[in-house]
């Protein structure tokens, strides 16, 4: 299984469901808030290329993207293999 890190904030609802689905998957993972850590959010957006929504996602050093692409990844199948590593 890949070492995952979602960089959320408290009241996201995409963070929330997210989280949802990777624990549904049984997927154990970090969660890094960004919402009151500046450091933390710089850090993210340098991961991510740039993007500023959360969450940001990602596997080993692979970014996944937000919520809508993990959903897209768990839609197309694509998600269990990731997961299996």
């Amino acid at each position: 299984m890949p070492n995952i890190v979602i960089y959320t904030t408290a009241t996201c609802p995409y963070c929330m469901r997210a989280k949802a689905l990777l624990t549904k998957k049984q997927a154990k993972f970090e969660e890094i808030p960004v919402d009151s850590d500046p450091r933390k959010r710089e850090e993210m957006i340098a991961r991510a290329g740039g993007r500023s929504t959360v969450p940001q996602i990602f596997f080993d050093d692979r970014h996944i993207g937000g919520c809508d692409d993990l959903f897209e990844l768990s839609y197309e199948g694509e998600l269990d293999a990731l997961l299996a590593g």
